[in-house]
């Protein structure tokens, strides 16, 4: 399966607001990481990623996450995940990755 992504910037909230849409996995993490990562270029600020059409995540698609939460966590910015699935919340709860992210419903 693909990986859609969406992304716009809400100036209220000073936030980028993305969505998912599809799996992300060893096939599609670099379309994720380079969508996040021009994102942050052009402004680093805070992310919430709206997972409501999310399929799939796998470590791959983990390590990019981490990987953008380390470039914009120098500057107190967080990664925000919502209205994921319960086996991706189950995912970040097993590895310990729902400490590092904020999961909202």
């Amino acid at each position: 399966m693909a990986l859609n992504i969406k992304s716009n910037f809400d100036l209220d909230k000073n936030i980028w607001n993305v969505s998912l849409n599809g799996e992300v996995d060893v096939y599609t993490a670099d379309i994720l990481k380079d969508t996040l990562s021009k994102l942050i270029k052009e402004r680093k600020e805070s992310i919430k990623i709206n997972g409501t059409d999310l399929q799939y995540i796998d470590s791959t698609g983990l390590g990019v996450l981490i990987g953008i939460y380390k470039k914009i966590n120098v500057e107190n910015k967080q990664i925000i995940v919502t209205n994921i699935k319960p086996s991706i919340t189950k995912l970040f709860k097993i590895t310990g990755l729902d400490k590092i992210f904020k999961l909202e419903e």
